[in-house]
């Protein structure tokens, strides 16, 4: 007795219907809607005789449409008589013809069928039928056009011929929709006999974007593949996370960074920003982090004379910042060699001789405090170190005691840092505290200063970022220094020196460093080219926006570009850059996503 079937139905997914089915679908004889989307189906009728390695995956990666390759191998003997019989009668037609032109491609169509048959004959090359469907779409009329011209000339620079499939959309549309089998009948029209080599050969998969498979969407590139990128992927050509980015104002530049920063916080990462031009506000707030004057606010107090570790040169450095003067190499050793800097700055005019005594009365004040060359300086609160109206007494006192003219010229040289309009800056305690994974040092009060308080507060603020960068070897923290062009002084290019050993050594403790200015020339000047050109070397990835005249020039120079990379930069389209990472260069393009916007303010990078 036969067994009775039961039938059992399958309910139906609305929800997951309404993700994969277009709102409507219309057909046309040369086009069809999709949707909210126009679209029209071509296949390729033919191919060109002779092909490069990755030849498919120049058409399969044209941006806004949808390609579809078919390939069923096939009998061999059918077409090595087809072959033979091609060849004899092109033999034929050269020693025939009289017109040069057709003698020649007779010839070259009798070798090419001979050498591709003894690749099937001999080698037993393996040959298919194989057909190519392409379909471009776009969500607009004018955009459509535009995708459908693209393509027919990318595919005509391949050396292709495409035809429309008229009165075979609805068709064409279901041999190249994954949800139905392939069309016997488009399948019969554009199937052309293509050995397996040469389809296997041109790498149809292969993306033209780039790919760190674990980061984050960086960008575009040039032919809308996406560019992945993991900043703290190690290996080969990747040393570091360190960034470089240039671009004059207007480019496009801003933008780049806070949709870079805000993907690195989503990633985990934290961020320190100096931001002289106070762009950053908002972004930091939106990311409920701290904001912080440090252009002389009250929670934003850095003592310049809190000894702090410093990033020590790396072995075998060539122009090393620090020297054992035979105090070893402690960290209040370092810190004296940070402070010559910062009175270099503050004060070009020191000479060699109040140098000197100002050195001697600086390790007088911190044994005054308990503070020697072996102590432990991580043991030490910040009220334990002391401040420039310590200094400025101790200097007063030995003014009055030894009557000495340089002690008495020290005095009316610090006067304003311990008493005057700038101990608002650096005359107190270290107020600064910080509670959020995303911190952002405004100095936009400083800039109607001048250039020397510039530059001091700018280094004062790197040597407390530094020991943020060190404090944890586990944390990945990502330093942005907006106008970095503010930190260089030709008279004291020490300041660049320290900037350096941040950038070589930040790698060493999971951190990276990001410098943003508008002109590599800042960096290049004689008198700072032999620290500036390293700083602009070492970051494994460089992003290089819009730029002209001399920038440019210098900029081709330093990097070895290429014509084509020239025309780039020269262009200075917006949004548009040439990215270097590692030994690789791409021309990239940042589409950012739309909620990005939102966490970006108003201030510069919109």
């Amino acid at each position: 007795m036969a067994k009775r079937k039961e039938h059992c139905e399958i309910s139906v997914n609305p929800s997951l219907l309404n993700v994969i089915t277009p709102l409507g679908l219309g057909f046309e004889r040369n086009r069809f809607v999709l949707g909210e989307n126009s679209a029209k189906v071509y296949g390729v009728i033919q191919y060109p005789q002779k092909v490069d390695v990755g030849w498919l995956s120049k058409m399969t990666n044209i941006p806004s449409t949808i390609v579809t390759i078919g390939y069923q191998p096939t009998d061999n003997s059918a077409l090595i008589s087809a072959i033979s019989k091609s060849i004899i009668q092109n033999r034929g037609t050269a020693e025939s013809a009289k017109d040069p032109l057709t003698r020649q491609r007779a010839e070259k169509a009798a070798n090419d069928g001979e050498r591709i048959m003894l690749q099937i004959d001999q080698h037993g090359e393996t040959v298919g039928l194989m057909n190519v469907t392409v379909m471009p779409l776009a969500d607009d009329e004018k955009g459509f056009s535009r995708v459908c011209r693209r393509m027919e000339n990318k595919l005509s620079m391949l050396k292709c011929k495409v035809r429309t499939l008229a009165n075979l959309q609805k068709e064409g549309f279901q041999h190249l929709s994954p949800t139905f089998p392939g069309n016997e009948q488009v399948a019969n029209i554009l199937n052309r006999i293509v050995p397996m080599s040469t389809f296997v050969g041109g790498f149809p998969f292969a993306s033209s974007g780039f790919s760190d498979e674990n980061g984050y969407y960086f960008a575009k590139d040039s032919h809308g593949g996406l560019v992945i990128v993991d900043t703290w992927l190690r290996g080969n050509d990747r040393t570091n996370s360190n960034f470089v980015i240039m671009g004059v104002a207007g480019v496009g530049k801003s933008t780049a960074v806070k949709h870079i920063a805000l993907s690195e916080y989503f990633m985990g990462t934290k961020l320190i920003f100096i931001d002289p031009e106070s762009e950053y506000k908002e972004l930091c707030q939106s990311l409920n982090g701290d904001w912080i004057n440090a252009g002389g606010g009250s929670n934003g107090m850095i003592n310049p004379l809190q000894i702090r570790p410093a990033p020590r040169d790396e072995e075998g450095e060539e122009s090393p910042l620090y020297k054992d003067e035979g105090n070893g190499m402690s960290d209040m050793a370092l810190h004296l060699k940070n402070l010559e800097i910062f009175f270099n700055l503050y004060i070009p005019d020191l000479t060699m001789m109040q140098k000197a005594v100002l050195k001697q009365c600086l390790i007088e004040l911190y044994n005054q405090f308990h503070i020697t060359w072996t102590t432990d300086i991580t043991a030490l609160k910040n009220t334990d170190f002391p401040t420039f109206s310590d200094l400025f007494q101790l200097i007063r006192h030995k003014e009055s005691t030894l009557e000495d003219e340089v002690y008495k010229e020290l005095s009316l040289l610090l006067y304003d840092i311990a008493n005057g309009g700038d101990s608002f800056l650096w005359n107190g305690h270290s107020t600064i505290e910080t509670h959020s994974r995303c911190i952002c040092l405004d100095t936009h009060t400083l800039q109607n200063t001048s250039d020397n308080i510039k530059r001091t507060q700018y280094f004062n603020l790197l040597s407390w970022c530094w020991e943020q960068m060190s404090k944890d070897r586990t944390e990945r923290v990502l330093l942005i220094c907006d106008e970095c062009y503010l930190m260089i002084d030709p008279n004291v290019p020490q300041s660049l020196v320290f900037l350096r050993n941040v950038e070589k050594r930040a790698r060493k403790y999971e951190s990276g460093l990001a410098i943003i200015s508008h002109s590599v020339v800042d960096f290049l000047a004689p008198e700072v080219k032999m620290y500036g050109q390293a700083l602009l070397d070492i970051p494994c990835m460089k992003i290089i926006m819009g730029t002209d005249g001399k920038n440019l020039q210098e900029t081709r120079e330093l990097y070895n570009l290429t014509d084509a990379e020239e025309e780039l930069l020269a262009s200075k389209k917006r949004g548009h850059a040439l990215f270097m990472i590692g030994s690789k260069r791409l021309h990239i393009y940042f589409d950012i996503p739309e909620y990005k916007f939102a966490y970006m303010g108003k201030a510069g990078g919109r």
